[in-house]
């Protein structure tokens, strides 16, 4: 099944070349690109794609608010942010704003088709330097709600593992895998992995 991706980025060369990998890639297409939210925005609306490839630094509207009306105007279409910037901050805004998962600019491109891949799929893939953080973030002492291992299999999941990798490295069953990633979002309050970093972000647990 074809992923059609839009992308909204003001740098043209970037813009290209994302189009140019994501086109040459099969099971992928790039159905639109623009260079901002107030161009691109309408023609999503007009024709949504799977997943939506956004930057953050872009002219007038930012991509932090681009999401917030993406969300607002159609809810189920997915958004993955494609940024510079690595900072608390960005990363938090841009997930409580409905972004589905957070990439570094630069990744290796079959990684980054790997991701838009998972995040079409329902997923929230983040790059390893993001990943990092929320692995960083469950070591904070005493404001850590997590157990020794469900740490271990939050740190597996930020790594890109499925359950039944998690559970043969465990040694453990995938319904085990499964009720131990149920109490690690029943206890940070969250639905998806996207959701678990901006919560360990505003609680200021990164250390």
């Amino acid at each position: 099944m074809t992923v059609r991706v839009a992308i909204i980025e003001d740098d043209r060369d970037i813009r290209q070349l994302l189009q140019i990998l994501i086109d040459g890639s099969p099971g992928f297409a790039c159905r639109q690109t623009w260079e901002s939210c107030e161009t691109g925005i309408p023609g999503l609306v007009e024709d949504p794609p799977d997943l939506v490839l956004m930057d953050i630094d872009l002219p007038k509207m930012s991509g932090i608010e681009g999401v917030v009306k993406i969300r607002e105007l159609l809810p189920q279409l997915a958004v993955l942010m494609l940024s510079v910037h690595e900072d608390d901050d960005a990363v938090f805004q841009s997930l409580c704003a409905g972004a589905v998962g957070y990439l570094v600019k630069g990744l290796p491109p079959v990684q980054l088709l790997d991701a838009i891949r998972e995040a079409s799929a329902g997923g929230s893939p983040m790059s390893p330097s993001i990943a990092r953080k929320v692995v960083r973030s469950f070591h904070s002492g005493e404001q850590n709600p997590l157990s020794q291992r469900e740490i271990e299999v939050l740190r597996m999941l930020c790594d890109g593992e499925n359950y039944r990798t998690i559970a043969d490295a465990l040694f453990v069953s995938a319904n085990t895998v499964k009720a131990h990633i149920k109490n690690i979002y029943e206890k940070l309050q969250v639905h998806t992995r996207a959701e678990a970093v901006g919560k360990a972000i505003k609680d200021r647990l990164l250390r």
